[in-house]
C-alpha cells in the first residue's frame, strides 16, 4: 500500500465539490478559472452548487459526491468548496479504501478539519490551505502556497514575532485545523497519538470562555503534554463575555504552559483571515520561534 500522494503536475485534475454549507456558484466557477489559469483541469461535482435546506445537498448527495471523487483515480485532488457545518455527516459513510490505494489531496480549512483528522488517522497528509468561497479575498499569497503544497515545492512561512510568543524550536509532524472541530472529535481522537506533532489552530467567532474550556478539554486528553510545539493562527472575531473574562485570548492560552517548554507563537498566517496560506498537514516540519519571529519550514513533499 502506498500513502505517498503525488505532486501535481499541468494537466492534473481537480474535483470541486462541497460536503457541508451551500455555496454560490460564481465562487465555484472562480476558483475553476483561477485553478485552470495555473495549468490544472477542473471538474465541479454533481451537487457542487446545489441547495438543501442549509447544505449543498442532502447527506447522500453530498456523499455521492465525495465518493465518487476519492473512487476516480483520475481525479489527483479533491477541492472542498467552503466550509460551514456538514462534513461530519459524511466522514463515517464515506468508504476510505480507494483513498489508501491510490491517495490523492484533499483541501479545505474550517468545517474540513473533520477531513483533515480522519486522513491523519489513515496515515495520509492533506492540505490546509483557502477554498473557492474565499479565493477572491484571500491573498495572492495564499493561492501561491496552495499550488507549492499540491505541486509539492519546498516553502517557508514567516511571521512577526508579538510579546506573547515563547521562544524555542521544535521538529514534528504538523496536525490541527479548526479548534472547536478538533475539540468536538476528542473522542473519536482517542487513540490517535499527538506525540512528536506540532500542532496548528485557528478558530472564529468564539467566546473567550469556550476558548479556556476547549483548552481545558485538550488538556485532559493529553493532547498538551505530547505536543511538542503549538501554532496558534487566525483568532477572528472572538468575544468577550459580560462581565468580561479578564485575560486575552493570548493569555488564556499561555496559562495553559505556565509549566511547560512547548514553543508557542501567535498572530501565524492561516486561518479566517484574508492571508490563509497552505499548511500540510501529516509533513514533518521544522518550527522556530525566536525574537526575530517565527519561522515554519516544509521539505519538498
Amino acid at each position: 500500500m502506498n500513502l505517498k500522494i503525488d505532486k501535481l503536475k499541468p494537466g492534473d485534475l481537480i474535483e470541486i465539490l462541497a460536503p457541508a454549507k451551500a455555496i454560490e456558484k460564481k465562487h465555484v466557477l472562480n476558483a475553476r478559472k483561477t485553478m485552470e489559469n495555473l495549468g490544472f483541469k477542473v471538474r465541479i461535482s454533481k451537487h457542487c452548487t446545489g441547495s438543501y435546506n442549509y447544505f449543498s445537498g442532502t447527506i447522500n448527495e453530498r456523499l455521492e459526491d465525495f465518493q465518487l471523487a476519492i473512487d476516480d483515480n483520475n481525479v489527483k485532488a479533491i477541492l472542498c468548496a467552503r466550509g460551514g457545518y456538514g462534513c461530519i455527516q459524511i466522514v463515517e459513510k464515506i468508504e476510505w479504501a480507494n483513498m489508501l490505494r491510490n491517495p490523492k489531496w484533499v483541501v479545505g480549512f474550517s468545517d474540513v478539519t473533520v477531513f483533515h483528522q480522519k486522513l491523519c488517522l489513515l496515515g495520509l497528509k492533506s492540505i490546509h490551505g483557502t477554498m473557492p468561497l474565499n479565493f477572491s479575498t484571500n491573498s495572492p499569497r495564499s493561492i501561491e502556497t496552495l499550488f507549492n503544497a499540491l505541486t509539492g515545492k519546498p516553502y517557508k512561512i514567516s511571521c512577526s514575532e508579538t510579546k506573547y510568543n515563547k521562544e524555542g524550536e521544535a521538529q514534528g509532524v504538523l496536525l490541527g485545523g479548526n479548534l472547536s472541530v478538533i475539540y468536538s472529535l476528542l473522542s473519536s481522537l482517542k487513540d490517535f497519538s499527538f506525540s512528536n506533532s506540532i500542532l496548528f489552530i485557528e478558530d472564529v467567532s468564539e467566546p473567550f470562555y469556550h476558548l479556556d474550556r476547549m483548552f481545558y478539554a485538550l488538556k485532559a486528553a493529553g493532547v498538551l503534554d505530547r505536543i511538542k510545539g503549538l501554532i496558534i493562527g487566525g483568532m477572528t472575531e472572538l468575544k468577550d463575555s459580560k462581565p468580561p473574562f479578564g485575560l486575552s485570548y493570548e493569555e488564556i492560552i499561555l496559562a495553559h504552559f505556565e509549566y511547560s517548554n512547548v514553543p508557542v507563537c501567535f498572530n501565524f498566517p492561516a486561518g479566517h483571515i484574508k492571508n490563509n496560506l497552505a499548511l500540510v498537514f501529516g509533513s514533518e516540519v521544522y518550527l522556530e520561534i525566536t525574537k526575530k519571529g517565527t519561522k515554519l519550514s516544509f521539505p519538498a513533499n
